[in-house]
């Protein structure tokens, strides 16, 4: 029992970072950052709602919204804002599931294999949230290393050059946060659902045994009503 209650502890950690990290990447503006910043009297950070600039010298900051989510945006962007929304939302239910199927938790107290499946069905959904979460942000991130790439291998210069930001970085750490917090609550917490299994299988025999016995106890000591049979029997006895 210590060790399926610090697995559920362990995964709800990593559940509530993961998916804090997933929701402040997908809304943050540092998914790209100008990598010439030597050169630059400013920090160009691109996220994937607006673009931001801030000032090195002072801190100013200003932020410019993309067109509606209506127009025509790169394909890049559009699938990674999908992805990224998915994982939030996968990952914000995966960690309430986990939050109910806690031990700790005053939510079906007597129940304790609903319980256990409550944590399986949340280390599934945090599992299925990882998988749109790093496909998203590492796909970002490669596409913005090759763009650089290209552009170094072609001696093309446009004026500034990004890299991939701490957004993104985030985005990645979410997503791996969720495939652990996942294992563990399904690989680990699986055997603890077939002891747990066997556990209240040999309790529900041995309590429908006693009442059983209780049952034929109170059958003998408790006087029986006579029937039209019973009576016959009795009156040949007595004669």
């Amino acid at each position: 029992a210590g060790m399926r209650f610090f697995l559920q502890y362990v995964g709800c950690f990593f559940a509530f970072f993961s998916a804090g990290f997933l929701i402040t990447s997908t809304w943050t503006d540092c998914w790209m950052v100008n990598a010439d910043d030597s050169l630059e009297v400013s920090t160009k950070c691109r996220g994937l709602w607006w673009e931001c600039v801030t000032n090195v010298f002072d801190g100013i900051q200003t932020c410019d919204e993309y067109d509606s989510i209506f127009a025509e945006h790169p394909v890049k962007l559009v699938l990674t804002r999908a992805m990224m929304i998915t994982a939030d939302i996968l990952a914000g239910f995966g960690f309430l599931f986990l939050v109910l199927g806690l031990d700790c938790v005053k939510f079906l107290p007597d129940e304790p294999l609903i319980k256990l499946r409550i944590c399986l069905v949340s280390g599934v959904t945090l599992l299925i949230a990882g998988l749109p979460g790093i496909t998203g942000s590492v796909w970002y991130a490669i596409d913005v290393y090759v763009e650089r790439s290209s552009l170094v291998f072609h001696n093309v210069f446009l004026g500034i050059q990004y890299k991939f930001g701490w957004s993104c970085w985030l985005g990645m750490a979410g997503s791996l946060g969720c495939f652990l917090s996942g294992a563990l609550l399904t690989c680990c917490m699986y055997l603890f659902r077939e002891t747990s299994s066997g556990r209240l299988h040999s309790a529900y025999s041995l309590r429908k045994g006693y009442s059983s016995a209780g049952t034929i106890v109170t059958n003998v000591h408790l006087p029986s009503s006579q029937t039209a049979t019973a009576k016959m029997y009795a009156v040949d006895t007595r004669v």
